[in-house]
């Protein structure tokens, strides 16, 4: 078992079992671990320590977001959802691929991919001169598929591998700000009118709240429209850059998360926690 097949493993424990504080000792002994190495391994792949972890619990932050944070989305949404989204401090904008562009299937363009390894496990990345069109979690199963599936998508491009220049741009995405370069990332999608509406709404969810589907219906003005939005939120072609991983159910359980429930919970944790301790970066 890698080291964050054992994490991911460790998240799902703790969602089950934060009720009983479970002490460090036996958090360790559950990993198969010592209790300084698990300590040393949890804290460098899930951004914050086993005890700040526990206290930050994903399905506790999620209810008391939707009960506390609400005035928070409903200010973004008063405001027309004309403030600019964030990631970690970055601006992310978000740009169309015209219809030309896709009726030609990329012809004349060149999208630079390849694979980096993140605290939230390894990632395919793409991008082009125009953005960052394709960011998914992938593990030995799906790698080759979704390679497959990018070359799919833009059948006349030519296809660049470099893990180099995409783990420039992970590390921009997903490192601490002292190791980030500053700036604007852009991402670049396909998608029909209704599910760009739905990925610019959710650039506008700020760092560490999350928001329900039925909130972001309400957001796009089509309240009766959350079975929709939710189709349109797990078509999200970039993820974490496009946060799709904000969005949770009504009744505040954290689920239906395309690249895994565990990751997902992570990735929230990860940001709720971030005023809560000094993270080491997520890029190895």
């Amino acid at each position: 078992m890698d080291d964050y097949a054992r994490m991911a493993r460790m998240i799902d424990y703790l969602d089950e079992h934060f009720s009983e504080q479970p002490s460090l000792d036996a958090l360790a002994e559950v990993a198969g671990l010592s209790p300084f190495h698990f300590h040393k391994l949890f804290t460098k792949w899930v951004g914050v320590t086993p005890k700040d972890f526990i206290q930050c619990l994903t399905l506790n932050h999620a209810r008391s977001m939707l009960e506390n944070g609400r005035s928070v989305f409903d200010a973004a949404l008063d405001s027309g959802l004309s403030g600019a989204g964030r990631l970690h401090d970055l601006t992310v904008t978000l740009e169309a691929a015209s219809p030309g562009e896709i009726k030609s299937g990329g012809s004349g363009l060149e999208i630079t991919y390849g694979m980096a390894v993140t605290a939230f496990g390894e990632c395919l990345i793409a991008q082009s001169p125009r953005g960052v069109c394709r960011i998914c979690f992938v593990d030995d199963e799906s790698r080759n598929l979704e390679i497959y599936k990018l070359a799919a998508s833009w059948p006349n491009a030519q296809l660049v591998h470099d893990n180099r220049v995409v783990k420039d741009t992970a590390i921009r995405m997903l490192s601490d700000s002292s190791n980030r370069q500053p700036g604007n990332l852009r991402a670049w999608v396909c998608g029909t009118e209704f599910q760009l509406k739905i990925w610019k709404a959710l650039l506008e969810i700020p760092l560490g709240n999350l928001v329900s589907y039925g909130q972001l219906a309400r957001a796009i003005g089509n309240a009766g429209a959350s079975r929709a939005v939710g189709s349109a939120v797990g078509a999200n072609p970039v993820a974490v850059l496009i946060p799709c991983h904000r969005v949770i159910r009504e009744t505040g359980v954290v689920k239906g998360y395309r690249w895994g429930t565990g990751r997902k919970r992570a990735l929230i944790a990860w940001e709720s926690c971030r005023g809560v301790a000094e993270h080491q970066p997520l890029v190895a």
